[in-house]
């Protein structure tokens, strides 16, 4: 049985991580459970993006990814997702787990470069599996990044 942490306020000293929601597994649809934070300046409670963790493995991740980032657009090009993607690690890796995947379009090229400033592994880009919700939203191919963990 999952057990959500008491993490809901993580910290680099330059942006937090407020908990928003803790949203249960689903089972039937295969969806893992998630943490879902709003990023904020630190000590500021003006949102400037999203960051999602997702716990587990299964084929949804493979090509959903564990981990999902917004920044609003004039909080781009500071690195902040980058920042958020590496307290958000520590989520992880109190759930036991030993790698992240994410992922993002082929043509989005400032995650693509997150993911690379991060330091994560290029495995590719993928197709889609027909079944799969993102392609029956009109999506087609990810580009898959591994991230070592330990």
């Amino acid at each position: 049985m999952f057990e959500f942490k008491e993490l809901d306020l993580l910290t680099d000293g330059e942006i937090d991580l407020r908990i928003e929601e803790k949203i249960p597994p689903d089972e039937k649809k295969g969806y893992v459970p998630v943490y879902r934070y709003r990023i904020t300046l630190h000590d500021s409670e003006n949102s400037i993006g999203i960051i999602v963790i997702r716990i587990g493995y299964n084929e949804n991740l493979y090509y959903g990814g564990n981990i999902g980032y917004f920044i609003n657009e004039e909080y781009r090009e500071n690195n902040y997702a980058l920042k958020a993607c590496k307290i958000i690690k520590d989520v992880a890796v109190a759930h036991g787990m030993n790698k992240i995947i994410i992922t993002c379009n082929p043509d989005n090229i400032p995650s693509r470069k997150t993911c690379e400033k991060i330091g994560l592994e290029f495995k590719g880009v993928v197709s889609l599996p027909p079944h799969n919700e993102m392609y029956q939203r009109g999506e087609h191919q990810k580009c898959i990044y591994e991230w070592i963990l330990g």
